[in-house]
């Protein structure tokens, strides 16, 4: 007898970038050199103080268990954190920590998502957005966006999608993987519309210290209060340690909510994982409370890396890049290579265009299908300058070799 598994599952997509990633992984074993554009990690070491913390705290045997939603102190130090860097000015009790902020959205779409509900999402959108929604039997409702407005919701658009179902509305900004991120100016606009529909908001802003030339992130939840009629009290903001300190492997993550969307978060998590791990909390609060010059030389160093992967990647004819104003990704247009020969066949795809950097240059990107943009590759410059420039040569060589 076969038992049959969820049908829940039947509505997630599969990834293309497990099938990338795991023929990455054969060519690294064969000793091939593979250059790693497409990992959302960056390849810092989190600030040293924060070992010493960790080293503190295993000294005073920190071990067990902690509240479901974290230790007082860390919640404390999210909301100091939050109010000097954000502007505005949360309480503890609106914070849950979680083992990530992946595992903090996942959260809201279990306490949040129903069947029958709607969640409107631009696209380009990071992969798990829509995924999550689907798995809570809600339905992703997209909002097409195009590089000519900066991979940004209108207004016009957004209004558009909502309906009487929207239960929530999902931003990403800066977004993963267009880099592209919204002004003061355009997140008001956008929350003028959103005021008339009754939903959520959630805002990942994972990546919002690390924005460049100047660029003036903005959260959604300051905007919120200082419109009032109660638009706060609909805002949800994901953040956490993984972007700005290099800390992605220590899974701490969190949301800021209205006190009623934490207590349900409570019971969703007090039946999960139950606490993030206790040792990471004690990490997270040396990383938020002390030096920030570390987060500070890592942002400067993606500001180069930037604008090397940018040039770069024009550089490859008929390839165009915006200059993405946050996070650490480039976004580029690669259908100019459609046509080049590969395996046979000319390249008809984001996903052949891919395939072939994998197999014939060695570089790791991710085809913009995934993200909901065909037609364009993710390049990450979570690496170093020197590896950035050996890349996109690699890639010109073998469009060389294939004639192009």
């Amino acid at each position: 007898m076969s038992l049959s598994l969820a049908r829940r599952l039947d509505a997630v997509q599969p990834s293309v970038t497990l099938a990338m990633n795991a023929r990455a992984a054969e060519l690294r074993a064969k000793g091939v050199d593979v250059f790693a554009f497409g990992v959302g990690e960056p390849d810092f070491e989190p600030p040293s103080f924060v070992f010493d913390a960790v080293r503190a705290a295993l000294e005073k045997g920190v071990s067990k268990y902690t509240a479901v939603t974290g230790i007082p102190a860390l919640k404390q130090a999210i909301c100091t954190r939050t109010a000097d860097i954000r502007g505005w000015s949360p309480k503890p009790s609106q914070v849950t920590v979680s083992v990530g902020a992946k595992h903090a959205l996942f959260n809201l779409a279990l306490a949040l998502y129903e069947p029958g509900d709607e969640v409107v999402i631009p696209a380009p959108y990071w992969v798990s957005y829509p995924e999550q929604v689907k798995m809570c039997g809600a339905s992703p409702v997209f909002v097409e966006t195009t590089e000519e407005t900066g991979f940004k919701m209108t207004p016009q658009a957004f209004e558009k999608a909502l309906s009487p179902r929207t239960k929530a509305v999902i931003l990403c900004t800066p977004s993963n993987p267009t880099g592209s991120a919204y002004t003061e100016s355009e997140l008001r606009a956008l929350l003028d519309v959103w005021k008339k529909s009754e939903s959520f908001l959630v805002v990942d802003e994972i990546y919002a210290d690390l924005v460049y030339d100047g660029f003036k992130h903005v959260s959604a939840a300051k905007l919120a209060a200082e419109m009032g009629g109660g638009l706060a009290d609909r805002v949800i903001i994901v953040d956490g340690v993984s972007k700005t300190y290099a800390m992605t492997g220590w899974r701490i993550g969190w949301s800021i909510a209205p006190e009623r969307v934490a207590k349900a978060l409570d019971t969703v998590q007090g039946q999960s994982t139950t606490n993030a791990t206790a040792i990471a909390q004690h990490a997270a609060i040396a990383a938020l409370t002390g030096p920030q010059g570390e987060v500070e030389k890592m942002r400067a160093a993606f500001e180069k890396r930037r604008d090397v992967m940018v040039s770069e990647l024009r550089s490859i004819p008929g390839v165009k890049c915006r200059v993405p104003e946050g996070a650490f990704y480039a976004f580029a247009d690669c259908r100019a290579l459609y046509g080049v020969p590969f395996k046979g066949k000319p390249i008809a795809s984001d996903e052949d265009v891919a395939f072939f950097m994998l197999e014939e240059a060695h570089v790791a990107a991710v085809p913009g299908g995934a993200f909901g943009a065909p037609g364009y590759v993710r390049f990450s410059y979570a690496t170093n300058e020197d590896r950035i420039r050996g890349g996109i040569a690699s890639i010109k060589a073998a469009l060389a070799r294939a004639g192009r």
